[in-house]
């Protein structure tokens, strides 16, 4: 087991753990840590906690010490010329007519190095525009060309529900947000209803889509024909998620009624849930490899089979596979006695002849057949 701590480093930043050794931090308290930028500043959030070695984040750093009160005029100094360092930076881009809004800007706690956050609608060149802010600041000058999620996220605002905005206050962390959660949950797709300061769908939509999604598998979906406790049977014409209502639209004497009724009082088939449907795609995943598996086992054998000889040529290969083999000319010739093979003539000087090379047939089958009749021709003569 090991014990860590959460640090962060901006109000609405995310979360990084550290090891705090011989020091207990409080939640709300602040430390200095060593980082890949340096030794930072940064505010503990949550108490100390123990885990288990295996999931320990990686690499794990240590806490140096609890803040001081020198390292707290630091802290509050570097804030002041962040403010400084924005109005001359902003100075620079306008003489310098780059299409780049700059957004923030931070120093690190050593002073070694200052960064500056920015958006753009496209790439742009500012290497005059470091070397302008490198000759006023004296440091290292380090621009990093951000999002509008993360312009909103580090600006902060009010959202439309009329609280400060998610991002700004606690989200750690983007989560992907698609407009299929939105048409779960029933909403206006007008983009003035669903979209956030920055233009992007709000963040929020992410926050009840499980609740929504279970919600709808419990209801028919619109146009299917349940059954209602009188045994008549109609059509689902809407459905009220939140109350789990459900309006069914019933023909009598070709006359139509609309009447609701509780999804628990209603028959019908129930819909699959999402991880139903995860479930079934992994099973065809599965059965999918296990079908691939074999297929490669039988080749396999086959393959062994063939070089084995255990079955014919012709069963091993397919009978468009062309086979060019040299073969000696031995026959066999039925005789009274027996079969016996024939073998080549001697030469004239009564050295055996070396055998000569048959012509090249496509398959086996060819080489027998040919063999047969050259056997009935020798017994003719």
């Amino acid at each position: 087991m090991a014990r860590i701590v959460g640090v962060r480093f901006r109000s609405s930043g995310k979360v990084y753990y550290f090891d705090p050794g011989e020091f207990t931090p409080g939640p709300g308290s602040h430390v200095i840590v060593e980082t890949v930028r340096g030794v930072e500043y940064g505010t503990v959030v949550g108490e100390i906690r123990e885990i288990e070695d295996q999931k320990i984040p990686q690499p794990l750093r240590s806490v140096v010490r609890v803040a001081s009160e020198e390292d707290e005029q630091r802290a509050q100094g570097n804030r002041e010329r962040e403010k400084e360092a924005i109005a001359i930076c902003k100075e620079k881009i306008r003489s310098r007519g780059l299409e780049m809004k700059l957004i923030d800007a931070e120093y690190t706690f050593d002073n070694s190095k200052i960064l500056f956050y920015f958006t753009a609608d496209g790439r742009v060149d500012f290497r005059e525009l470091v070397r302008d802010l490198a000759s006023v600041f004296r440091m290292r000058i380090e621009l990093r060309q951000i999002g509008v999620r993360d312009e909103t996220k580090i600006l902060g605002g009010i959202g439309i529900c009329g609280r400060p905005l998610c991002c700004h206050t606690y989200l750690t962390d983007f989560v992907p947000v698609s407009i299929k959660m939105a048409k779960e949950q029933n909403l206006s797709l007008n983009p003035s209803k669903i979209s956030g300061v920055c233009g992007r769908l709000m963040c929020c939509l992410k926050n009840e889509e499980e609740t929504y999604e279970y919600l709808n598998s419990q209801l028919p979906p619109v146009g299917e024909t349940v059954t209602t406790p009188t045994g008549a049977v109609g059509t689902v014409s809407s459905v009220n998620v939140l109350r789990q209502k459900v309006k069914v639209v019933i023909e009598e004497n070709d006359e139509k009624e609309i009447h609701e009724y509780d999804v628990k009082e209603l028959k019908f088939k129930p819909r699959k849930s999402k991880e139903h449907h995860k479930k079934d795609k992994e099973k065809d995943k599965e059965k999918n490899k296990e079908k691939e598996k074999a297929r490669e086992n039988e080749k396999a054998r086959a393959n062994e089979q063939a070089q084995g000889g255990d079955i014919e040529p012709e069963e091993a290969f397919p009978e468009d596979l062309v086979v060019l083999q040299d073969i000696e000319e031995y026959v066999s010739v039925e005789t009274a006695d027996g079969p016996e093979e024939q073998k080549p003539s001697a030469g004239a000087d009564g050295a055996e002849a070396a055998p000569k090379p048959r012509k090249r047939h496509r398959h086996r089958r060819n080489r027998k057949k040919k063999a047969r009749q050259d056997a009935a021709e020798d017994g003719n003569a």
